[in-house]
């Protein structure tokens, strides 16, 4: 029906509108042309025009509304439809691209999954792993390369706070030896890791450092027993070959080479100790010069010479630090070391005698053919004695005065007796003081003063005796 009327309508429909409102091409000529037939005659002529106008009317307000509201919207669409015949030639392109870089993509997929495959053993993939695991560990890492210079710091504080203390030992050297026993775990750990290894040799160079001072340590004044038990400990620490140097030579000695160094540390403190008396000795060496030049005037004799009093106060100090000094040092030993009665009775033979020299023989051991080496200190209060008596012999001919030298003698008996304590008594020595150029009355003065300390000695024993027998005797009534 509605193409039957749009037949009728085309002659009056304008050229330019017959196409566009065909009822094949626009819907809304197609609906009205179907409601055309439904309207009567006197409604076509009296009210549908009126009808078109007024929807005509709406539809224009309608469109100025939409045209005011939205006209940057057109504008933006008018624009994009200008520049869409560019841009779909670009995509068909860009397409075409994507097209032919697909196989390319696929092989290099294929490519990265054959490389990075975890099937084999991949040497890519394990440097990645290997790239990922250090990145995971690096602060572990950090605190192991840390260690080398922690120790330091803490051995050279240890070593200030020590010389601040004036000598006592501070206990951050635990804490540096706690240190480097983790170190030595690590290498335990990773034997054949190069990170380890490097810590390690930087390690043995700060505990390199840290036996220096130890050592060091040893050679300050007025070493107390406590002290000198912690640095000894560290030191077995710190250096255990040291400990078990002489006992793999063959030797029944249990300290090892320590015992050796600790007495030669106390050694160099008693001679640096002797050598602040350097202003008396040398006033004692101008009187020896003139007590020689005394004798070469009166012919080889000393009946002038009564001059002595600068030798006299050198002697005095000297016997007063050696006494001190090496009671002390004989008692630490002891104390530290705790020899063994053995070891104790050579000791004592080591120092007894008239030239205070040893010809005893220890017992070897059954497995070693060559004969056991003697303890540390069998030979060294030999050192000592042999210290004294040299300053003695050159010093004591100066000395004229015979209550002075009967001074000096007896104090001199009394440093023997003191080491005496330890078993070093050395008051025998005293009758080979004389230099040669003593007459007899000399000799006989220091036998003399030997006996008497002799008898001194023995009537304190009797006094101790007697004191003993009473008690037993007043606890045996007692009991009865």
């Amino acid at each position: 029906m509605a193409d039957y009327l749009y037949e009728l309508l085309t002659p009056h429909l304008a050229p330019p509108d017959a196409s566009s409102l065909s009822p094949e091409h626009n819907a809304t000529t197609a609906q009205y042309l179907t409601r055309l037939p439904t309207l009567s005659l006197q409604a076509l002529q009296e009210t549908e025009s009126q009808s078109l106008a007024q929807s005509s009317h709406s539809t224009l307000i309608s469109l100025q509304a939409l045209s005011n509201r939205s006209h940057k919207d057109f504008i933006t669409s008018a624009d994009s439809l200008s520049h869409l015949q560019a841009s779909i030639p670009q995509l068909i392109r860009d397409a075409q691209h994507l097209r032919d870089a697909i196989p390319r993509l696929d092989d290099e997929a294929v490519q990265f999954a054959a490389k990075y495959s975890r099937t084999a053993e991949n040497v890519a993939l394990e440097q990645r792993k290997k790239a990922m695991q250090l990145a995971r560990n690096v602060d572990r890492l950090s605190d192991i390369l840390d260690l080398p210079t922690l120790l330091s710091t803490t051995v050279s504080s240890a070593s200030a706070s020590s010389g601040a203390a004036g000598g006592s030992f501070s206990t951050t050297y635990s804490a540096a030896l706690d240190l480097h026993a983790h170190i030595k775990r690590l290498q335990t750990l990773y034997p054949d890791s190069p990170l380890v290894k490097d810590v390690v040799l930087q390690a043995e160079d700060a505990m390199k450092d840290m036996t220096t001072n130890l050592i060091a340590g040893l050679r300050t004044q007025n070493l107390r027993l406590a002290a000198a038990m912690r640095t000894v400990g560290w030191m077995r620490r710190v250096a255990p070959e040291l400990e078990n140097l002489r006992s793999h030579g063959g030797t029944g000695s249990g300290e090892g080479a320590l015992g050796a160094l600790f007495l030669i540390c106390r050694l160099a403190n008693l001679v640096s100790t002797l050598d602040a008396l350097e202003p008396l000795r040398e006033l004692a060496e101008q009187e020896t010069q003139r007590r020689v030049d005394n004798l070469g005037k009166k012919g080889g004799t000393a009946s002038s010479w009564s001059a002595g009093y600068q030798t006299e106060r050198f002697l005095k100090r000297y016997i007063e630090i050696f006494r001190e000094q090496s009671f002390a040092i004989v008692s630490l030993y002891k104390n530290i070391f705790t020899p063994d009665q053995s070891e104790s009775d050579l000791a004592v033979a080591g120092i007894r005698g008239i030239d205070a020299r040893i010809k005893t023989t220890p017992t070897p051991r059954p497995e070693d053919p060559l004969q056991a080496l003697p303890s540390a200190l069998a030979t060294f209060p030999m050192q000592l004695v042999q210290l004294l008596t040299d300053t003695l012999r050159s010093f004591l001919p100066n000395v004229q005065d015979r209550s002075s030298r009967e001074s000096l003698l007896t104090q001199v008996l009394y440093c023997a007796a003191s080491l005496g304590r330890l078993g070093g008594d050395f008051g025998m020595i005293l009758t080979e003081l004389s230099d040669g150029n003593d007459d007899e009355g000399v000799t006989y003065e220091w036998e003399e003063v030997t006996r008497k300390h002799r008898t001194l000695a023995g009537r304190l024993e009797q006094l101790t005796g007697g004191n003993t027998t009473s008690k037993g005797l007043t606890s045996a009534s007692i009991h009865s």
